[in-house]
């Protein structure tokens, strides 16, 4: 007799309500182990990939990629004995699931244990109203759930893609919701283009590529030439992208940030044109062999040995106990710009590390960050954070306190400009830092202090050996 299970989407961080399914990594019919990678989610704060904490054979696929499901949902169902029969076949075993409203399935009311977190109670799953991708063609499952007011909304969630026969085998697409409604609305089917964008990706360009293609395919067959054909129709004047995920998380991040602590920003240009030489110097040494050595290392080597000349600067309000709380360790935040907003990954432990272990740390959360791959734990518990400004080609800004902390540097690009050195006028290299932060915690006279330091040690970085 077959038993399907269902596996409930988890709370893979703390608190965390609700997360996008951003790719399956199996289809109905595909046989799973135990920890077997299903699916990746985007939360509030990471990608996250999920394993299978089943055996068996996928049975559903219960909710559609770009679709946003709440903590506890039901997202896959698992046949996990499927040498007894069809998926279909045989009343429910116990801990399994049961028929439910149109033929969708529909949990006993039980705990079902979950990977990461905290758990879900179990029981009739609700969900707010939420307008569902709608599924063209065959291969979509409607299931009815009661909200809590007592009304109904009806998902359709798209399995086996928008006209293709159930059963057949869907190639992964990588697409976001815009690109696939656009898909949609001009006839393209998305797993037949190959992507143009990041991680094969596929753009708004691809799909309008493949649209005017097969326009001219069809005049072609009609007997008229490419010349004649008419315009592929206007694209809208609007474009309207959902908030959700990362950039949704880091949106409140900042406004709360922002109205919460009063913001102090100083601003300290600087000839760093030793520091340059140093980065060159370290690149040639042998415990550097391997690694990408910039000036950033030596960055955030200064702001280390600053904070632990002025520790104050590595604090946070506490509003609730009316506190301020001195971190004697410090986990280095690291701003990072990826396609699915700003995140702030950070190092553990960073005073402990050593430079090349701490150019080392740099480079793989540099990587992950870029990969998608941060993890909550990678993103939580930041004490003091850098943004690389300079990157993009940006002398300075004004940036805003990551949540939790006192202070944020902020590092220029490095750019030739005339300075007086040694009594002469020169050419140097010269970069400007700001330093924002919470003056309810630090004055005028330490951020001023902390700021002068890590300059003086950028502008001679002998001065870093002396005082750390």
């Amino acid at each position: 007799m077959a038993e399907l299970r269902q596996f409930r989407l988890p709370d893979v961080g703390e608190g965390l309500t609700e997360a996008d399914i951003v790719k399956w990594h199996v289809k109905p019919g595909d046989r799973v182990t135990v920890n077997q990678i299903i699916v990746e989610i985007e939360t509030a704060k990471a990608v996250v990939e999920l394993p299978s904490p089943f055996e068996g054979v996928v049975a559903e696929l219960l909710v559609a990629e770009g679709t946003t499901a709440d903590v506890g949902t039901p997202i896959i169902s698992v046949d996990v004995r499927p040498e007894s029969g069809p998926a279909a076949a045989g009343p429910p075993a116990e801990g399994a699931v049961e028929p439910g409203i149109h033929g969708s399935l529909t949990p006993k009311a039980e705990r079902q244990a979950v990977l990461v977190g905290y758990g879900v109670k179990l029981g009739a799953t609700t969900r707010r109203a939420r307008k569902a991708p709608a599924a063209a063609g065959t291969g979509g499952t409607t299931s009815t759930d009661s909200t809590a007011k007592g009304t109904t909304t009806t998902d359709i969630y798209e399995v086996t893609g928008a006209g293709r026969p159930a059963g057949r085998e869907r190639p992964a697409v990588l697409a976001k919701p815009p690109v696939r409604k656009l898909a949609r609305d001009l006839g393209v089917d998305l797993s037949a283009l190959s992507g143009t964008g990041p991680n094969g990706s596929i753009t708004r360009e691809d799909v309008r590529s493949a649209a005017a293609g097969d326009e001219a395919a069809a005049a072609a067959a009609g007997g008229l030439a490419p010349a004649h054909l008419a315009p592929v129709a206007a694209v809208s004047r609007e474009e309207r992208i959902p908030i959700r995920g990362v950039r949704k998380h880091t949106a409140a991040a900042v406004t709360a940030s922002a109205f919460t602590a009063p913001h102090v920003t100083e601003f300290l240009q600087i000839d760093i044109t030793e520091t340059m030489a140093a980065v060159a110097r370290l690149k040639s040494l042998p415990d550097f062999a391997g690694v990408r050595v910039s000036p950033l290392l030596l960055v955030a080597k200064a702001l280390l040995v600053a904070v632990a000349r002025h520790p104050m600067i590595n604090s946070s309000w506490d509003e609730t106990a009316q506190q301020i709380v001195v971190r004697h360790y410090v986990n280095l935040g690291i701003a990072a710009a990826t396609e699915r907003g700003l995140i702030v990954p950070n190092i553990k432990d960073a005073q402990a590390l050593t430079l090349p272990a701490l150019a080392r740390a740099l480079a793989e959360l540099t990587e992950t960050a870029r990969a998608g791959k941060a993890s909550p734990a990678d993103l939580g518990g930041g004490t003091i954070t850098i943004t690389n400004v300079g990157v993009f080609g940006v002398d300075t800004g004004t940036p805003i306190l990551s949540p939790g902390e006192a202070a944020i540097l902020a590092f220029g690009r490095v750019r030739d400009a005339p300075w007086v050195h040694a009594g002469q006028l020169a050419v140097r290299k010269v970069t400007t830092l700001a330093l924002a932060f919470d003056h309810r915690i630090i004055d005028g006279d330490m951020g001023s202090a902390v700021l002068r330091d890590t300059g003086a040690m950028l502008e001679d970085p002998l001065n870093m050996l002396a005082w750390g």
